[in-house]
């Protein structure tokens, strides 16, 4: 149910990190929190002023220790969550410098594109995860 009084969403960019063997790396958020447990593909909330590129470079170097190249836009998500809405752009990716760190997440893992919709993950992740793993319809 939609608030017509809520304010715009927040905008949020998501990093679909592909290896050359296919693989997609996800992270499991820290406990405690919202989604606490849930695996996800990295990324984060824009700061004024910053490009979802930009946002998504400086988000995966806070939260993974690497440097990523950004490639093509994959899908844009709105989802209204029960403390917040947020609009979740998904980009390809790929690691141009450094090895993923777990700096911000529980744990970190590369699953293939069939298993990626195996682990739990947020509302707002499952529409990428279906369209990374050609599985729409599931």
């Amino acid at each position: 149910m939609t608030n017509p009084a809520s304010p715009e969403p927040i905008l949020v960019v998501a990093a679909v990190i592909r290896r050359a063997d296919g693989r997609i790396l996800l992270a499991q958020r820290l406990p405690g929190g919202p989604h606490g447990g849930l695996w996800e593909f990295p990324g984060g909330k824009l700061e004024p002023g910053e490009t979802s590129e930009e946002a998504l470079v400086r988000e995966i170097r806070e939260e993974l220790g690497i440097t990523v190249e950004v490639g093509e836009r994959l899908l844009t998500v709105e989802h209204t969550y029960p403390h917040l809405a947020i609009r979740l752009t998904a980009y390809d990716c790929r690691v141009s410098k450094g090895a993923p760190r777990r700096l911000h997440c529980q744990d970190l893992c590369w699953v293939s594109p069939a298993g990626l919709l195996e682990r739990p993950m947020p509302a707002a992740d499952l529409p990428i995860a279906r369209l990374v793993s050609g599985r729409l319809g599931s």
